[in-house]
């Protein structure tokens, strides 16, 4: 059976009306709109169901896309609606930030997301494979304790609290400092790994025992930076679709499993990727769309934001702001990491 133009176009006309409402769409309501007859609609409705682009979940009700349909509707179909003056400007007054941390910046960023799209929302930053060390450095902090900082070649900044379980001199802290320099600046995170910490211990002689909580810190801080930044917001926001509520315990527990959300990201090709139902590699996804929208950042660093919601969302709507919103956060933190440089 053909598509030819009257069927697409009650295709659209479903795909939009059950965006708005979540409810079955009966063929009155589409023939409304097209200015056509209800039997002319009934018809093609039927077609477009024999077609598997339209469902019908019960023998008197309307009928719902499938997800074949959205596919079709997404590829072909759809027209995307460019942002208005207000809605971008209401993105730049978003990050018009001084001086923004970017773990702070990301945060924020989901959390706007979520609450402008009503979905769940993530924001990440993948650093490019050849990020290096560019700066280490073991601050005093408390007699027993001291802070240590590293600056990666990217412009990420990482430090945490390292206790000690003796007092600290200024001529420990200078060794300490020097032999940190020496051995860890210039080296890619890869080569930072525990087996060349140990080795790195180890040939330091007598200072072995008191270097080793402190390159446990380093060793830790370097993970931190090469598995990039992360946030997630607004995973509540799911529970107001009544798709969602069966599954709600489930979803929740995949969104709280870092690995889980970071690997839709590994999975998204090109620009702005959108996988809907089945086409989600994990069966807890099948009632949903994610949507996913990289940006580059500087020096090979990569970033991505998406959304996790239902099926039925105003993609000609969401996907440009989508878009314009991951450009502005890129743009911001390729300048924060350059000014940190």
């Amino acid at each position: 059976m053909q598509m030819d133009d009257r069927k697409m176009r009650v295709l659209t006309a479903v795909i939009e009306v059950y965006t708005h409402t979540g409810e079955p769409v009966g063929s009155k309501l589409v023939s409304e709109q097209m200015d056509v007859s209800s039997a002319t609609v009934r018809n093609e409705m039927a077609a477009l169901f024999n077609m598997g682009l339209l469902e019908q979940p019960h023998t008197s009700a309307g009928r719902l896309p499938s997800y074949t349909g959205y596919r079709l509707y997404l590829d072909q179909l759809m027209q995307t609606l460019p942002l208005t003056p207000k809605e971008r400007g209401g993105v730049d007054a978003l990050f018009n930030v001084r001086d923004p941390d970017p773990d702070k910046l990301l945060e924020d960023a989901a959390q706007a997301l979520a609450q402008f799209t009503g979905c769940a929302a993530f924001t990440a930053t993948m650093p490019p494979e050849a990020v290096t060390v560019k700066q280490v450095g073991i601050l005093p902090s408390r007699s027993k304790a001291v802070v240590i900082l590293i600056i990666a070649s990217n412009g990420v900044v990482k430090s945490r609290v390292c206790r000690l379980d003796f007092a600290l001199t200024p001529e420990l802290l200078e060794i300490y400092n020097r032999f940190a320099t020496a051995t860890l600046v210039d080296k890619s995170l890869r080569e930072i790994s525990k087996i060349y910490l140990n080795s790195v211990a180890v040939s330091s002689g007598g200072y072995a025992r008191v270097l080793t909580p402190i390159l446990s810190g380093v060793y830790d801080l370097c993970q931190e930076i090469s598995q990039g930044q992360f946030a997630l917001s607004g995973e509540a926001n799911l529970l107001s679709y009544k798709e969602f509520q069966p599954i709600a315990y489930e979803v929740l527990e995949f969104l709280g499993d870092r690995k889980n959300v970071l690997s839709l990201v590994q999975k998204a090709q090109g620009r702005t990727t959108v996988t809907i139902g089945r086409e989600n590699s994990h069966p807890v996804l099948y009632d949903s769309a994610v949507v996913v929208t990289r940006y580059r950042i500087a020096g090979g660093a990569t970033g991505a934001v998406g959304l996790i919601g239902p099926v039925r969302q105003n993609y000609a709507k969401m996907i440009p702001y989508l878009e314009y919103f991951s450009d502005t956060l890129g743009s911001l933190l390729a300048e924060t990491y350059d000014e940190q440089q």
